[in-house]
């Protein structure tokens, strides 16, 4: 935040008192943000804020004339900001004290601080620039407040303290005309700076003597595409891959397409450590409008294969179509997570891994866990006594192979060591030696430590002992990836599960319980997923990692999220407090847990989340839409209402283009949701940054002319005729609430009000409702019927109801909206919610007029 004290030094000096007297600025201005209006405007709602300013803290340019006690008057002019030197500038300062284009404002002899609530900058049309420029000029000669300025060599050199007005003679006012002509060509009109000028009194009581002037930062245009805020509206995408070339569509307010960029980058608490730019051209900034939509329902939702159909724009006044494009619906993906196809997987027989029976006396080739038909080592299956000169005895290369596979297998059970590489099908002779003599000892120490594990299950019944001697084989996995936990899990076998759990966490330096298979899940995904909380307790009481994601970046309170009704899962995972952080994290569509609760409509999930401190203001990274928004897009009243009066959530929150969840009800056309929302205080006049209007495309030359296109408020949006309807009947309320208090409206009000219900047309109906229906025909007569309507109100100041005012409630719009086991009801005027989680009761009086 900026400090309250930017202070320039550009002295002057003061010759009554003799000491240096100097203008500081104290709050400097706001440089972005604040926009330049039109004169079809009308006056500016709010003067230019100070850069300190705050929502509930408003600040404003202040100046203070330093080294100096008693009266002053302050000149403000607007400047060129982008020019070597100042240069007066054709827009004009309005507001109070304003006159001419300029502010003049006079110090009182106490204080020694001036502020400037009330300036507004009138933005002056590009075909009126050097006309305006040249009596801006002329008059700033003649007043004498050409000081610091450049306009003509022969008239800059007119600076000195004269008697003023000066009288200018004809070469002057040609150097002038023909100075405004050359700056108006290189005028930038979306940017402006303020000049302070400070005179003191002389002896003849005026104000001649004057100090040097200081000039403010650039003030920029809010409106001005080469000025204007840079705001990302939408984005269809919010993760990619680390080798980037992954196409993105990004919406945004208008730009230059030769002077924007877009940046990536990386930072840490020493700054930026990381940049890079998006690849494009400006080919590839389009000037177009943009619809993001969601594809409707196929018809048959049990497709067995992939079908085309069509798509194209309509437009609904005339039934206008576009060319059509293909579009394939392809079938739905029930087990998406493939959870049902691996419960039905059979598991593979494991005959490999039993032996051949040897051959009589030479042959080799016994089994690993059973002797050969010949005599020879224990349960080796050795042919000839054991000897190793028996090996071609009677065996051959397939005896051998599986000789190798045995003692590999050895090595693994009692060693951990790798199997070895079978690549080629015999080993030389050498090796074949030495394999052979190995093998009977390490079937003796492989059946000894199976034998202990067999005697310490015998006892203890515990099964961990049987599967100890296997821990090297918890690491492998099969076709789909999975590992013996995956499995168990899969298979819902509690009690395999918690036995291998502990065999595993025995595993040094093995992740075996954060193994992902080939969907990216690891064995808490799939517990979550199955809804099996024991499982999920026992996961990650061993040691399991839960900020792991799977292939869709969900994490494992992601997927209890969109978990069914009454699960408890989220409560669960939430008792463990380092799953607390996760609540916030993003998967790669840019949504966190709560909106993933909202778009499964889980209001068990959402109310466990709210519990758990979930965010209800997080916004989700493609469009900054919160959970709110979604739930209205979602037509969801129940969700609605919860994240309202449970998660206290804000009824105005905007998206990255300004859009409030009122917005999204009256532009659906959703009656529900509109009550719901204008009932807890959604403001109807907010505008978003969609612009109400649009030019036409032959008044492009006029461009920069076209002045000030207005956002798009709720009450510009109403999609239905039962929400058409809000406009007037609020109107008419206020309307009727100021006069139950006889209150005299402000006249910007009073216009407003008019200006509404004449362009409703629905003034003749307020007229009966107010007893002066008969008086309809000569209100007609008057310029304005609304104005005349009002002014003779206040005249009589009839003692009607205003209730006749606002349309009666019929029985069809009388509604009852359960939430689970809270209740939502409009009845008869007013809004009432019931929450089953507090005693918290939301009981708002309204009318059809928040309708």
């Amino acid at each position: 935040q900026q400090t309250d004290i930017h202070v320039h030094h550009l002295c002057g000096y003061n010759k009554i008192n003799c000491v240096r007297a100097c203008v500081c600025v104290c709050v400097s201005v706001l440089q972005r943000g604040f926009r330049f209006r039109y004169g079809c405007e009308g006056p500016s709602h709010g003067g230019l804020p100070g850069a300190s300013s705050e929502k509930n803290r408003k600040t404003y340019p202040t100046v203070k004339v330093s080294n100096y006690q008693g009266p002053a008057r302050v000149v403000v002019q607007l400047v060129t900001a982008l020019t070597p030197l100042p240069q007066l500038h054709a827009h004009s300062l309005v507001g109070k004290q304003c006159d001419k284009g300029i502010c003049i404002a006079d110090l009182l002899p106490k204080d020694s601080n001036i502020s400037f609530p009330n300036l507004g900058i009138l933005h002056v049309t590009k075909k009126n620039v050097v006309k305006t420029l040249e009596e801006r000029m002329s008059e700033a000669v003649r007043m004498g407040h050409n000081c610091g300025v450049f306009i003509h060599p022969e008239i800059d050199a007119l600076q000195g303290e004269v008697r003023v007005p000066r009288e200018l003679h004809e070469h002057q006012r040609s150097a002038i005309s023909s100075a405004a002509s050359l700056q108006a060509k290189e005028m930038d009109l979306s940017v402006v700076r303020l000049m302070f000028t400070a005179f003191l009194p002389d002896s003849d009581g005026g104000f001649s003597r004057r100090l040097e002037p200081v000039v403010s930062e650039p003030i920029y245009d809010s409106k001005a595409p080469n000025a204007s805020n840079l705001k990302i509206v939408r984005m269809d995408r919010t993760a990619g891959c680390v080798t980037g070339g992954e196409e993105v569509y990004l919406l945004c307010d208008k730009v230059q397409k030769d002077d924007i960029q877009v940046r990536f980058y990386e930072e840490d608490d020493s700054g930026v450590t990381w940049e890079a730019l998006g690849d494009f051209s400006p080919t590839d900034v389009h000037r177009q409008f943009a619809i993001v939509f969601k594809t409707p329902k196929y018809r048959d939702q049990n497709l067995q294969r992939p079908t085309s159909v069509f798509v194209q724009l309509k437009r609904k006044s005339d039934n206008e179509s576009s060319e059509p494009k293909p579009f394939t619906y392809h079938p739905q993906i029930i087990d998406k997570e493939e959870v049902q196809r691996k419960r039905q997987k059979t598991l593979p027989n494991f005959h490999d891994f039993s032996g051949h029976g040897g051959g009589g006396g030479g042959g080799g080739g016994g089994g690993l866990y059973r002797g050969g038909g010949g005599g020879g080592g224990p349960a080796a299956g050795g042919g000839g006594g054991g000897a190793p000169g028996s090996v071609g005895g009677g065996g051959n290369s397939r005896v051998i192979a599986s000789d190798v596979m045995n003692i590999s297998v050895c090595r693994l059970f009692c060693f951990g060591q790798s199997v070895f590489d079978l690549s080629s099908r015999l080993l030389p002779g050498f090796y074949y030696l030495q394999l052979w003599r190995r093998r009977w000892f390490l079937h003796r120490i492989l059946s000894r430590r199976q034998l202990d594990s067999l005697f310490q299950y015998s006892v203890t019944g515990d099964p961990v002992y049987l599967l100890a001697p296997q821990r090297p084989l918890m690491t492998a996995q099969d076709e789909d990836g999975d590992t013996g936990l995956h499995l168990a899990v899969l298979h819902s076998q509690q009690e395999a599960l918690k036995s291998l759990t502990q065999v595993v966490s025995a595993l040094p330096g093995e992740e075996v319980l954060n193994m992902r298979n080939h969907l990216y899940q690891t064995p808490l995904h799939l517990a979550v997923i199955t809804q099996q909380k024991e499982a999920v307790e026992a996961l990650l009481r061993a040691g399991a990692d839960p900020t792991l994601t799977d292939r869709h970046g969900n994490t494992a309170l992601h997927l209890a999220s969109q978990q069914e009704e009454g699960g408890g899962m989220i409560q669960l995972l939430l008792q463990h407090r380092e799953l607390r952080g996760l609540l916030e994290n993003n998967n790669t569509a840019g949504l966190c847990a709560i909106h993933l609760a909202v778009l499964a409509n889980r209001l068990c999930s959402l109310r466990e989340l709210l519990e758990g401190g979930a965010n209800v203001e997080a916004q989700e990274r493609g469009s900054g839409r919160t959970a709110l928004h979604l739930a209205t897009e979602t037509d969801n009243v129940s969700l609605a209402g919860c994240l309202l009066l449970e998660g206290n959530a804000s009824v105005d929150c905007c998206t990255f283009n300004g859009s409030t969840p009122l917005h999204v009800a009256v532009g659906r056309g959703s009656v529900k949701l509109t009550a719901l929302l204008m009932a807890a205080g959604a403001d109807p006049q907010k505008q978003n940054f969609e612009p109400l209007f649009f030019r036409e495309e032959e008044e492009k030359e006029d461009e920069e002319d076209e002045g000030y296109i207005p956002g798009t408020t709720p009450l510009n949006m109403a999609a239905t005729s039962q929400v058409q309807n809000l406009r007037t009947h609020v109107l008419m309320e206020v309307l009727c609430s100021y006069r139950n208090k006889q209150v005299v409206l402000d006249v910007e009000v009073k216009q407003e009000v008019c200006r509404a219900l004449e362009s409703e047309g629905c003034w003749e109906t307020l007229a009966h409702s107010l007893g002066l229906g008969i008086l309809n025909t000569a209100f007609r007569l008057s310029p304005s019927p609304a104005k005349t309507l009002l002014d003779s109100y206040e005249v009589t100041r009839t003692h009607a109801r205003t209730h006749a005012s606002v349309p009666s409630v019929s029985r069809e719009q009388i509604m009852e909206t359960r939430i689970d086991s809270g209740v939502l009801s409009q009845e008869q005027g007013s809004f009432r919610y019931l929450s089953p989680l507090s005693s918290v009761q939301f009981n708002t009086s309204f009318s059809l007029v928040h309708f």
